[in-house]
């Protein structure tokens, strides 16, 4: 089994990450042994996480999620994936709308 898992820090920022073993990885953010990001934000603590049966899955959900805004990370962590469809998109003309102001 693997998972990606997504932590809230002390600072309200969200981390992304991937690992085959979730209960020691968030140990080791915990006590400032895991990513610098983390360390640095502590204490953090587990937000979302979804399993797969490998690795390689977890990691490319990983870095699918690590480029999305905050906003659509909260969304697909409450809602799904059916909560973020679209949302590439809008968030190009949302962007493009708040430059043009």
């Amino acid at each position: 089994m693997a998972f990606v898992y997504m932590l809230r820090c002390a600072d309200d920022t969200l981390y992304v990450g991937s690992t085959v073993d979730l209960e020691r990885r968030l140990a080791e953010h915990q006590v400032g042994d895991g990513a610098a990001y983390t360390r640095r934000r502590l204490p953090v603590e587990l937000f979302w996480f979804a399993e797969f049966e490998r690795i390689d899955e977890a990691f490319a959900w990983e870095k699918r999620i690590q480029g999305w805004s905050r906003r659509k990370r909260l969304a697909f962590a409450a809602g799904g994936v059916d909560a973020v469809v679209g949302w590439s998109a809008a968030e190009r003309r949302e962007r493009r709308a708040e430059t043009s102001d």
